[in-house]
This record gives C-alpha cells, sequence and structure tokens, in this order.
C-alpha cells in the first residue's frame, strides 16, 4: 500500500478567487479523495496561499506573483519532505506553474530527475514576450534554463533543474499559437517529443517509451497531466472562459491509457494533475470525469 499525500493548490494563474483556484475543492467535492481508497491517504490539504492578484509584477511581468511565489516555496518543501520520506505526493488543481515547486522540491531529494510532461501546450513562452504574464506558459523554459532572466529572484535561484535528456513531452498542438511569438518548438532542441497523433497510434507505447528515455538519463522521475491534453470537446472545463481552444487532442480513453502505461513503470515519485475550471463545469460533470480517470489508472508505487 503507497502512502500518498494529497496536496491541493488553491492557485490560478490570473489571481481570480474561484477558476482554477478553486479546482482542488471541487475536486475533493466530487470525490477525489476516494479515488485513492486503496492507498494509504496521509493528507488531503491545499496550501496555504496570499489572495490572488490580477496586475502584472514589475520586473517580471507575471501576474499573481506572490502566490506563485509562496506556491512554489511551499511544494519545494513539501515535496522533498514527501520523497525523502518515501511517500507519494499528488498536487492537484491550479495550473502547470506548480511544476517550478514540485519539480524543485523532487530535485532537491533525489538530484537528478525526469519530467514526463503530458500537455497540450509547450509552456516554453519568454517572459519578455508573454502576451499576458500567466506563469503557466512559462514553466518548462525556465526548468530547462531557456529562460528566466526576468524571473524573481527568489525563483531564479532555484532553476534550472532539467537537462533536454531529462524532459519527455507528450501530446503538444499549439504550433500555430508559438508561431506568433516566434517560439521554436522543444523537438528541434533534440527534446524527446510525441505529438496527438502518434499517442493515436498507440497510447500505451508511447507511455512506456517516454519514461524509457526518462530512465536513460535519471532513476526518478514526476509525470506531470495537464487536462488541456484532451480535446476540447472531450473536456470543456479547461483553458479561459470565453476563448476558443485549440481543436483537436486526446480522448479520454486515450489518456487513461497512456497514464496507466506510464503509472506501471518504476521511478515515478510523484504526480500533478492541472488545468481544471470549475466555474466552467457548474455541475461538476467533468469533475466526476477526472476522478473517474483517477480511479482508473491508480498511483505509482513510488519506488
Amino acid at each position: 500500500m503507497t502512502r500518498v499525500d494529497l496536496v491541493g493548490v488553491p492557485f490560478d494563474g490570473f489571481g481570480r478567487p474561484g477558476n482554477q483556484a478553486r479546482a482542488a475543492s471541487a475536486l475533493r467535492e466530487a470525490g477525489f479523495v476516494k479515488a485513492f481508497e486503496r492507498h494509504e491517504v496521509l493528507a488531503a490539504d491545499d496550501l496555504e496561499l496570499p489572495p490572488g492578484d490580477g496586475s502584472r509584477a514589475d520586473g517580471s511581468g507575471l501576474l499573481n506573483e506572490a502566490a506563485l511565489i509562496a506556491m512554489t516555496n511551499a511544494l519545494n518543501e513539501r515535496m522533498a519532505r514527501d520523497i525523502r520520506a518515501g511517500i507519494f505526493p499528488v498536487v492537484y488543481g491550479g495550473d502547470c506553474s506548480s511544476l517550478l515547486g514540485s519539480m524543485t522540491g523532487l530535485r532537491d531529494a533525489v538530484g537528478s530527475c525526469g519530467l514526463l510532461f503530458v500537455d497540450g501546450h509547450e509552456d516554453t513562452m519568454p517572459l519578455d514576450v508573454s502576451e499576458d504574464g500567466e506563469a503557466a506558459n512559462t514553466e518548462i523554459g525556465l526548468l530547462l534554463g531557456l529562460t528566466g532572466y526576468f524571473a524573481p529572484e527568489s525563483l531564479r535561484a532555484r532553476l534550472p533543474v532539467l537537462a533536454d535528456a531529462n524532459l519527455a513531452v507528450v501530446g503538444p498542438r499549439d504550433e500555430a499559437w508559438r508561431r506568433r511569438f516566434n517560439v521554436g518548438s522543444l523537438r528541434d532542441r533534440g527534446v524527446w517529443q510525441r505529438s496527438v497523433e502518434e499517442i493515436a497510434a498507440g497510447p500505451a507505447g508511447v507511455a512506456r517509451d517516454a519514461v524509457g528515455h526518462l530512465l536513460g538519463a535519471a532513476d526518478n522521475w514526476w509525470l506531470h497531466i495537464d487536462l488541456d491534453v484532451l480535446d476540447p470537446v472531450e473536456f470543456r472545463s479547461q483553458g479561459l472562459p470565453g476563448v476558443e481552444d485549440e481543436p483537436g487532442g486526446l480522448t479520454w480513453p486515450q489518456l487513461t491509457e497512456l497514464a496507466g502505461a506510464a503509472a506501471s513503470m518504476i521511478g515515478c515519485r510523484g504526480l500533478s494533475l492541472t488545468i481544471y475550471d470549475p466555474d466552467q463545469d457548474p455541475h461538476l460533470a467533468d469533475a466526476a470525469r477526472i476522478v473517474d480517470f483517477v480511479t482508473a489508472f491508480a498511483v505509482p508505487p513510488g519506488e
């Protein structure tokens, strides 16, 4: 039986009081904790963060910077503590910027580590060209050390975390958006990557190949799932209200097969699940679907 720490993240990248900041509590209401009943759940609380701030910070240009730094510091400490104690952390709610704390915590606990990044976007937007200041568009660039000159000093001190060989990217479909800002693809740098079309041909095989690649560089890795890797037809509670999401993406069965195959392999030390907006899901139908998804692929042993 795996000891699990369920860490809710009440953070919204735009500083809104609801939206992604409310995701963790909505998921618990839909039965998220019960999805882990096969394991020993040690805690299921939310981080304590400052109130959201929708203005862009001087210097970095980041939205909700104070809460972002507090989230990063809190996750860094808690992930490192959990992993050193043999506890498997599950970080849920918020957005992809939670990886800044999770991955630095994993690195602090084990040294060299990898990341299986399942996402509809590559998230390498430099801060100096970010159109909105949302940290969730930037975290992979920061973790790789590709960007970060304008990041807050307390964050820069923790970075970088990953080498190119320690990253596997699965499911991006944001090429047209990146082209608007002249941001190239990680695939052009030699980063291991598979498209939606490549995944559809065999999700489990892609997962095994991705983890095999990571294990060639490090013994320990993190599984991150951004639910915007799903087709918006399948999962409508992603993205910004009133803003069209990129078409295409995975189906729930494809994502479940991918996650299940990855979770069955050795070396996974934590999981994050992000980008659910309960304000776009008034009856919690998508929340229930997320709970079913997590229940289906189980938690890896964290060995």
